[in-house]
């Protein structure tokens, strides 16, 4: 447990060191790569704490994300072209503001996954998992025959979203702020798995039984995390339509919750900073053996494969040793 809080601490350190030497040496995009590290890892940890605490398997995550995506596009897209989001029965307008975009973009993801796990977490196993990633593919297809906002071609963001006190143009700033964003979400996600309910829920995943013989409702558990997962998976994808000035379909697509399940077994399913290494693996790999094939997935796949049968714990447990209680 103490190796795993070294390591934990030597990955935040070389998360934040790679980017300040990339400013140094001028070097914008290495910026920009490790604050895409920043904002996918930030989505892996919303899902961990329905898939690792509480053995939530969802296929349908990338919902969340897009929701928190177009959330920060439908309302800078209306800012800077002047026009009321909605004009009756009260006026509401588009903003810039990037606090309230993200108080927008969670609440909206949080109402979602609330919705959608009313129904998905009355089924187990396989038809959990299909019936998240029908979801996903709901939002998916409705986005791409959405022509106010683009449809399938996505929505452009021409001017960055503004923070009070920072310049969001500069990339350096950018990524401090989505690296402490990422840093006060891993508090709350370790603080959350040491309180009560996240140790109810974590017993929920390993015995449903015995959970319900004290008096506690495992439904309400699973719904309450599934919940908070989906509002801080939107708040990423919030901050990813930002770093990229662009929203499209293609955030909701069952791919993209694919690429966060691969990077939370990459790092550790139940890890806190499982879906910091996963994701920093996954950028690492693409964009170096990126532009040696089109085929770098196989390398990926090589790599998850070896994990999965020799890894249980990821490549957090592979070098910090096993979790104590984790099954």
């Amino acid at each position: 447990m103490i190796r795993e809080r070294y390591l934990n601490l030597a990955i935040m350190l070389a998360l934040l060191a790679v980017p300040l030497w990339a400013w140094v040496s001028d070097e914008p995009f290495t910026i920009t790569l490790a604050t895409r590290v920043a904002i996918l890892a930030l989505a892996g940890v919303g899902l961990n704490l329905a898939l690792g605490l509480g053995g939530l398997v969802s296929l349908g995550h990338a919902a969340f994300f897009g929701l928190g995506g177009y959330a920060m596009g439908i309302l800078a897209h209306h800012a800077q072209t002047y026009t009321p989001l909605m004009e009756s029965p009260f006026l509401i307008e588009g903003t810039k503001s990037m606090p309230v975009i993200w108080l927008v973009a969670v609440l909206v993801s949080a109402l979602a996954a609330f919705a959608i796990g009313l129904l998905s977490l009355r089924t187990t196993g396989v038809y959990f998992i299909m019936i998240t990633l029908a979801f996903g593919q709901m939002f998916y297809y409705f986005t791409i025959s959405w022509p106010a906002y683009g449809g399938e071609d996505g929505l452009s963001i021409y001017v960055r979203n503004g923070f009070p006190g920072l310049n969001t143009l500069d990339p350096i700033q950018f990524f401090g702020l989505v690296y402490g964003v990422l840093a006060l979400v891993l508090v709350f996600s370790a603080t959350l798995a040491r309180s009560r309910f996240g140790l109810a829920l974590a017993a929920a995943r390993q015995n449903e039984e015995r959970v319900r013989t004290v008096g506690l409702d495992a439904f309400r558990l699973r719904l309450m995390a599934f919940t908070i997962s989906g509002a801080i998976t939107g708040l990423a994808g919030a901050l990813m339509a930002d770093l990229n000035r662009f929203v499209s379909p293609t955030m909701f697509s069952w791919h993209m919750s694919g690429e966060f399940i691969v990077f939370i077994i990459l790092g550790g399913v139940g890890r806190l900073f499982g879906p910091v290494v996963g994701a920093g693996l996954f950028i690492i790999l693409e964009h170096i053996l990126g532009g040696l094939s089109e085929f770098w997935m196989i390398y990926l796949g090589a790599l998850l494969l070896a994990v999965v049968l020799f890894a249980r714990g990821g490549l957090i447990g592979a070098f910090s040793g096993p979790e104590v209680g984790h099954d």
